[in-house]
């Protein structure tokens, strides 16, 4: 698994691989699996029975060797794949930045959503290849996927803006997101059962 650069670090040249979901050089690979996501769908049961049967790959996230450190801008390419768990489609863990910084997300391939909440509010931007989504700072974030190929998007974010995944399985987003027919649903959140 390839790593960040060390800081301070010179200018590079970093090639994006929209179809693939790949950036050159590489940084680290994350993947997440149904297992990793406990507590954040709302049917847990069938987040568990799924986890404790193949355990699939729900997303991954490709990064660049660019650090999260203070004055670098790291990106990264996350693939969240088809599916859905009790009706709820598959979605990213969410976080908010305990540095509150502003973030962007650029659609790259597949049709999906940005849900986001600041405690109080709920907002969603539906994303597709082309539409910048635009995360203000204090906003909690989540990616689904809505549709029925892999969905993947760029994110660039303030190297020093850090990642609590603890604050969205406190405080909730506000909202879910399930399949409707051939569409999507925003329900109003409840605490996985």
């Amino acid at each position: 698994m390839s790593t960040y650069a060390t800081p301070p670090i010179n200018p590079l040249r970093i090639a994006l691989a929209a179809a693939q979901g790949t950036l050159t050089p590489e940084g680290p690979l994350l993947t997440r699996r149904l297992s990793d996501l406990e507590g954040l769908f709302a049917d847990e049961p069938a987040r568990k029975r799924a986890a404790d049967g193949d355990d699939p790959v729900v997303y991954t996230v490709a990064a660049s060797p660019v650090p999260e450190v203070a004055r670098e801008l790291p990106q990264s390419v996350t693939t969240i794949l088809p599916g859905a768990v009790g009706g709820e489609f598959h979605m990213t863990k969410g976080h908010q930045h305990p540095d509150p910084q502003g973030e962007i997300y650029l659609g790259l391939a597949g049709r999906g959503g940005l849900l986001l909440h600041d405690g109080t509010r709920t907002e969603w931007i539906e994303m597709e290849p082309g539409v910048i989504g635009y995360i203000p700072p204090g906003w909690a974030h989540r990616s689904v996927n809505i549709g029925d190929e892999p969905y993947r998007f760029l994110a660039v974010y303030p190297g020093s803006a850090g990642h609590d995944y603890g604050w969205v399985v406190k405080h909730g987003m506000g909202r879910r997101v399930f399949r409707d027919g051939a569409s999507y649903t925003l329900a109003p959140f409840s605490a996985a059962t």
